[in-house]
């Protein structure tokens, strides 16, 4: 089993920046990819960024430019940077990693951006 636990969430005006990181443990070995998605209250969930095992990242279109994922090996952590942030950037972020056994997920970090 993979155990994800996510921090950096808050509270943050509207332009300011926040650091969102995730920890993975356990079978970590058979991870493909990490990414983060987040779910506004009375939304679905949607995909925000992904990162592969060779590096390689997507970005959803509301999020580019603004957002940089990125990844430490040999700490097994992914990071979602997070500048010029907007009110319709509140949300729980999770964090997720997909393996050929199944998806893990962590526990989510409330983000709150206020205008």
């Amino acid at each position: 089993q993979v155990r994800m636990v996510e921090s950096g969430g808050g509270l943050v005006q509207a332009g300011g920046s926040l650091r969102l990181s995730c920890a993975a443990s356990g079978s970590i070995f058979s991870i493909n990819t990490m990414g983060w998605y987040r779910q506004a209250p009375g939304k679905q969930r949607e995909l925000v960024a992904t990162i592969t095992r060779g590096g390689s990242t997507m970005y959803a279109d509301s999020v580019k430019g603004r957002f940089t994922i990125s990844k430490n090996n040999a700490l097994n952590v992914v990071f979602l940077q997070m500048n010029s942030l907007k009110p319709e950037d509140t949300a729980v972020y999770y964090c997720y990693a997909r393996r050929p056994q199944g998806d893990a997920w962590g526990q989510g970090t409330q983000v709150t951006v206020s205008s």
